[in-house]
């Protein structure tokens, strides 16, 4: 009980600080420098990691992983890990273990600083997205 409680403490607290220190999109007056993107081949990472890819994943993944932007992971105990995930530069949103983001895609899994998205719990995840590096 006591544990449920300060998970929940600790997601609305990162919720909450993420929500409050994201940067707005455009503010009056003021240019952004947007973040230059970096494309990684997944079917190579894969095969590097010891995992075969089908195809079909490999060639939707490009436009795919520059709809969705991972700002924040709670990574509970028996997959019920939640993600913050922004869709299509929307708000982001936080979404719960097998519950579906977007297009058919629902969340897989969470790791410490990751989240896997496929058709389906048991099926080979299609994409996965990762926070930024720490500075």
């Amino acid at each position: 009980m006591c544990f449920g409680l300060w998970a929940a403490v600790a997601f609305s607290a990162v919720t909450w600080s993420l929500k409050w220190l994201t940067l707005p999109t455009q503010a009056p007056g003021v240019a952004l420098s947007q973040p230059s993107e970096v494309v990684l081949d997944e079917a190579q990472v894969a095969r590097a990691l010891g995992r075969a890819n089908s195809v079909a994943s490999t060639a939707a993944a490009p436009q795919a992983s520059s709809r969705f932007e991972l700002l924040g992971v709670v990574n509970a105990q028996n997959d019920q890990g939640v993600a913050l995930i922004s869709v299509d530069g929307q708000a982001a949103k936080p979404f719960h273990v097998g519950k579906n983001v977007a297009d058919g895609l629902i969340l897989q899994s969470t790791q410490a600083r990751q989240a896997n998205l496929g058709t389906s719990l048991d099926a080979a995840p299609s994409l996965t997205l990762a926070l930024p590096p720490k500075k």
